[in-house]
């Protein structure tokens, strides 16, 4: 466990909820475990949840599902802050932590202070993370109300300079590395941790080690790797992912190794490159579970389109209802199984196989 999740850990233990909301936490923990260990296809409450607030946003990034057939053709908008808090009402005295993000740009969220605020106010212990792009030319003014209220702020970035406005369009690399001076400075003595998120694409991936140094130079302790999923990628083939077993990327993943050595101040928390193939690696089925903005229960955050694959709306059901109903069943039963619906295809925790660095292939 590192020190970010150790902090996260202890102030959730230290803010348990009280008296009877304690007995439900409790409770639930043990229906949790009891589902489990008899490999049940129903869950308790959620411990984890992700509230998409909004989907509408302000960049074109080509690396955002957004950008393709299924995200062309979702609806867009801002949930209706009441929904919000009656999705909050539901599941508050069971949830340890919530991400108040989905496939828009969270700060264009005008309540989002509000909603911190209400979930604070529920249990101040609910670890709240968001993640954002942080070019918002309101981005500092809009950030600094959330500041040492919320836990985590994951800021995307994809790329240095030119590398980072190829992939990041509408956007500056000089506004970005602006607005992430002053934001480290908003954080300084609070409990609000920032952490930079890259996904590596044949675009970017010799940046690996560079990202290194700039978020050690900048003062951003916690670094992020995942790899470019095509699961809502319409126009690029699987056969993308071959690109993982090059030379030229395991050589470039040595080096980031290395410099991951030897910058100890930048802890890069997840390089999410030793896969296994397989539903089964998912966890979506089981926790995570995505509310968007319109209040569908869509399968994963990869793919949040529910006109292509919804399990109910919130905002006419109780969402336990939802979580395990038939079609949320019969979706636990593939993954007992191991076989991957169509909706999954292309997804990399499905069609990748392991990376290794070229030291371990040998």
């Amino acid at each position: 466990m590192n020190k970010r999740r150790l902090k996260k850990a202890l102030r959730r233990i230290k803010y348990l909820p009280r008296n009877k909301y304690l007995v439900l936490y409790l409770i639930n923990k043990v229906k949790h475990f009891y589902f489990k260990i008899t490999k049940s296809h129903k869950v308790a409450y959620p411990s984890t949840i992700m509230l998409e607030l909004t989907n509408l946003c302000n960049l074109a990034c080509t690396t955002c599902p957004r950008e393709y057939t299924y995200g062309k053709q979702m609806n867009t908008g801002l949930m209706d802050i009441n929904q919000a808090k009656k999705i909050i009402d539901q599941l508050w005295p069971y949830l340890d932590s919530i991400g108040l993000t989905g496939m828009g740009e969270t700060f264009m969220y005008n309540e989002i202070e509000e909603v911190v605020d209400y979930i604070k106010r529920k249990n101040k212990g609910i670890i709240i993370s968001v993640s954002t792009n942080a070019v918002l030319p309101s981005f500092i003014k809009r950030a600094s109300k959330i500041i040492n209220k919320i836990d985590t702020v994951q800021i995307s970035i994809d790329g240095l300079n030119e590398v980072y406005e190829k992939i990041r369009l509408n956007a500056t690399f000089s506004k970005l590395d602006e607005n992430l001076r002053k934001l480290k400075e908003l954080c300084k003595g609070s409990n609000t941790t920032l952490m930079l998120n890259m996904v590596v694409t044949k675009e970017n991936y010799f940046q690996m080690p560079n990202l290194v140094d700039y978020a050690d130079e900048v003062g951003i302790d916690f670094l992020d790797f995942t790899l470019f999923n095509l699961a809502s990628v319409t126009n690029i083939d699987r056969s993308y992912y071959q690109f993982y077993k090059s030379k030229e990327f395991l050589e470039a993943l040595g080096l980031l190794e290395d410099k991951i050595k030897n910058k100890p101040s930048v802890y890069v928390t997840n390089r999410n490159f030793k896969t296994d193939n397989g539903f089964k690696k998912c966890i979506f089925p089981w926790s995570h579970f995505y509310v968007s903005w319109d209040g569908y229960v869509p399968p994963c955050c990869a793919k949040p389109f529910p006109k292509e694959l919804n399990f109910g709306n919130v905002f006419n059901k109780n969402i336990m209802s939802i979580l395990n109903n038939k079609s949320m069943i019969d979706w636990r039963k593939l993954w007992f199984k191991n076989e991957t619906p169509n909706f999954c295809d292309k997804c990399h925790l499905i069609d990748i196989e392991p990376v290794k660095k070229s030291t371990e292939n040998s």
